[in-house]
């Protein structure tokens, strides 16, 4: 008699997690370790800032690469311009936080969580991102080419003209937020969910979608492009 197969089980992913819940600044673990930041001071390149509250500052222009920010806090901070490449962001909380025209090229972020933000302009490319998530936060025009992000979470965010290119990313998800204008060109993509985005305007790099997850109604929207993107000539006659 022969023996019976096991069922087959199924290959289709779940749905994915709810998005999580930002925290508030007196959640933090550290919160009540934070010392204010000298309303007079300067960032300066290659400090440590360790359990630091920034807050309502502005820094113009500043230049403080390679400095490292570890379990410290942002509150109401707006970084216009300024060079901060090869900073180190660790355990991090950033509440509506401005970044316009700043070189965040070749940071690292690990353990970081930002709510109500927004980046315009911003040079990230190299950037590393580990265990990161975006709340509610507004990308325009931001470079994030051949960035390596892990476990990182968009949550009811906005990207509008960003640059993925070249750049790997690994269980990276888009609950609730807008993909507009998006650059895929050369990317790397593993555990990608896209399911959760509520627009998925991907404007190049749609044959780098290997490693993503779609819902069905989203492979019909993007099956033109990615025809045109395989070369598929799709024809009635």
């Amino acid at each position: 008699m022969p023996a019976q197969r096991s069922p087959r089980t199924s290959r289709i992913p779940p749905p994915p997690p709810p998005p999580p819940v930002p925290r508030e600044l007196a959640d933090l673990p550290y919160a009540e370790y934070l010392q204010p930041f000298d309303a007079g001071g300067r960032l300066e390149r290659e400090r440590a800032y360790d359990t630091v509250h920034f807050d309502g500052e502005g820094f113009r222009d500043a230049d403080a690469g390679g400095a490292g920010f570890v379990e410290s806090a942002f509150t109401s901070v707006e970084f216009d311009g300024g060079r901060y490449r090869r900073a180190r962001f660790n355990d991090v909380w950033l509440h509506t936080v401005r970044w316009v025209g700043a070189d965040l090229a070749e940071t690292d972020w690990t353990d970081a969580e930002a709510v109500s933000g927004a980046l315009a302009g911003v040079e990230a490319f190299e950037a590393r991102m580990r265990r990161v998530t975006f709340f509610n936060c507004k990308f325009d025009s931001v470079n994030l080419r051949a960035a390596r992000l892990r476990d990182v979470c968009f949550v009811d965010c906005l990207l509008r003209d960003v640059d993925f290119g070249e750049a790997a990313l690994e269980g990276v998800a888009f609950p609730g937020s807008v993909l507009d204008g998006v650059r895929l060109e050369k990317a790397r993509l593993a555990r990608v969910d896209l399911r959760g985005a509520a627009g998925l305007g991907i404007t190049a790099g749609h044959d780098s979608l290997r490693g993503a997850i779609v819902s069905p109604a989203q492979l019909l929207d993007l099956a033109p492009a990615l025809a045109r993107a395989l070369g598929i000539e799709v024809r009635d006659d």
